[in-house]
């Protein structure tokens, strides 16, 4: 089934993807103006808790938004200070008008409230292409049962394959998550017509992977993953495979 393959790119993609889903829109909420509701307002010398409070910004003080990262959002307040806050704090803001503020971005409530996930992948399997759906099922925000469906495109045969596993999602209120998973199916390799015809072969598979699982919207979530595979071939000579996909999907 194999064929020259550029891995690397598909490699190279994922990397970019997951590149651009850490970063966050940078920009999405520049140029919005909030009223802190809350005593006061801390901003940090960085997008996250690591770094130190620096400023505060107190009650009825207005505030711009400039930039966003993840779910922290520098601000600037009207003496000019400039610092990061979490969007917890800003979401209890109001706008000029008066109005609660809406964040750009997905929520991250929305990471952990749903139980369903749908989503079509792409990917590249020991040279050969893969066009697959999948779907899963969240039994806790952390848990995740899952079950996937590709065929297998190759320059001397194509192929299907089939798997069901779990997969543990480390921090799942993360706008993006790394994950484990293992699991195990069926794969079947259906050789293309030559002088003699082959058999059509269909193995047990086990697999092992890791991946990282990254929020666009409050609707939508990227996905990349690498898997290792253990045929268990009918020859009592297992084979050892591997598998890059990026996937899209759609969670309710």
């Amino acid at each position: 089934m194999t064929r020259p393959a550029p891995t690397h790119r598909l490699r190279l993609v994922t990397c970019l993807l997951l590149g651009m889903l850490a970063a966050g829109p940078l920009h999405a909420a520049a140029g919005m103006q909030a009223v802190v509701q809350d005593p006061y307002l801390e901003l940090r010398t960085g997008p996250g808790r690591g770094f130190p409070v620096a400023q505060v910004v107190d009650q009825g003080a207005e505030v711009s938004l400039l930039r966003r990262r993840t779910d922290w959002i520098k601000v600037r307040g009207a003496n000019g200070v400039e610092g990061w806050a979490h969007r917890s704090q800003l979401e209890r803001t109001l706008t000029t008008d008066g109005e609660p503020l809406a964040l750009p971005g997905p929520a991250p409530e929305s990471r952990t409230a749903h139980r369903w996930e749908v989503g079509l992948a792409t990917g590249d399997l020991d040279g050969a292409s893969v066009v697959g759906a999948g779907a899963a099922y969240l039994v806790t925000p952390s848990l995740v049962v899952r079950a996937d469906v590709a065929q297998l495109l190759g320059n001397a045969s194509n192929g299907w394959l089939g798997t069901v596993g779990v997969a543990h999602v480390f921090m799942p209120q993360w706008r993006v998550s790394p994950f484990v998973g293992i699991g195990g199916g069926a794969l079947r390799i259906e050789p293309k017509a030559t002088l003699v015809q082959p058999e059509d072969r269909s193995d047990t598979i086990a697999y092992a992977g890791i991946g990282l699982r990254g929020y666009l919207t409050d609707r939508f979530m990227l996905q990349a993953e690498y898997r290792e595979f253990v045929v268990f071939t009918s020859r009592d000579d297992n084979e050892e495979i591997d598998e890059w996909t990026v996937s899209f999907a759609y969670f309710f």
